[in-house]
């Protein structure tokens, strides 16, 4: 296979085609045993395109995978998720490749959840959005149930299709989803190192941004900008600061922005209209309106209560 080679697959029948399995029992939602993966797909260098959704559970036993800059311990079971159209790069160390992968893979065709209220809520789960470093780790326990709910996503397409087979897999697939969004959360409290870090470096950065004049020259850096400089994707920043702060990134930034706002008005005379500037606002409406709305009073209000 050539190095950082690019597979898109349109459909779940495509991809057990090119892995090696036998066709679907279903077209548009399938349980792949990561143990029946055959080449090209099983090791080596490259980067994956689905037009549907992906949720795998991994595990290579005394084995790291590099994916990126971030090489990932794979001996606890590693769940990750990919909503249709993202990139997925995977590069895999020469000398793991005889570890064939444990776990499972769950795909599911958009067209699967059409009509059924999941097809709307599957968006709001953040995690699809968070890039391969920002996998959830797995307990045991976790592992087990999250498995059993897969196994019986594939019992219920194995049996005989009638009219209630796709209620009872959307059923365990939203089951599955919830229990991930709570095993996130939790993931969040237990690496609290990791999460304090991100953090810390956050406060630097904004710092920095705020201290060198970036506000009236760029404006407030964008979440994207944020993310980026942190190396770790925006819906994962934005899930880790309301699981620590009870903010989102958007709401976090504004918070800093009318603290610096509060200093300079109470500390300095410069005039309303100079602190809005400094503050990367064009509009000293825009800057009025938000200070009122995340204090109750005009900035003028605020002043002179200190006067």
């Amino acid at each position: 296979m050539n190095k950082n080679q690019l597979f898109h697959f349109k459909t779940i029948t495509q991809y057990h085609r090119a892995a090696g399995m036998p066709k679907p029992a279903h077209p548009l939602v399938s349980v792949v045993h990561m143990d029946s993966l055959k080449q090209p797909l099983a090791d080596g260098s490259y980067s994956i395109i689905y037009d549907f959704y992906s949720i795998a559970m991994k595990r290579v036993k005394n084995g790291k995978f590099k994916y990126g800059q971030q090489a990932s311990d794979f001996d606890e079971g590693v769940l990750f998720f990919m909503a249709p159209g993202q990139l997925f790069g995977v590069e895999v160390q020469k000398d793991l490749v005889a570890h064939a992968p444990e776990g499972w893979m769950i795909l599911i065709h958009p067209d699967f959840l059409w009509n059924t209220p999941l097809a709307k809520t599957i968006k709001q789960y953040e995690f699809f959005n968070y890039s391969v470093n920002e996998a959830l780790y797995l307990s045991d326990k976790e592992e087990t149930m999250l498995t059993t709910l897969t196994e019986n996503i594939e019992q219920e397409y194995h049996a005989n299709i009638d009219r209630f087979s796709q209620s009872v897999i959307i059923a365990q697939l939203e089951l599955l989803l919830t229990y991930s969004e709570r095993f996130y959360q939790r993931q969040f409290i237990t690496r609290k190192i990791t999460s304090h870090e991100v953090l810390t470096k956050l406060e630097d950065l904004l710092n920095d941004y705020f201290a060198t004049g970036k506000l009236a020259e760029k404006g407030l850096p964008s979440v994207t900008y944020i993310a980026g400089n942190l190396n770790i994707s925006p819906g994962y920043l934005s899930s880790l600061l309301k699981s620590l702060t009870g903010q989102n990134t958007q709401q976090h930034l504004h918070h800093k922005l009318i603290e610096l706002a509060k200093e300079k008005l109470s500390t300095t005379s410069l005039s309303v209209s100079e602190i809005a500037y400094e503050l990367g606002f064009e509009h000293l409406q825009s800057f009025s309106k938000l200070f009122k709305t995340k204090t109750t009073l005009s900035p003028m209000e605020f002043r002179h209560s200190f006067n």
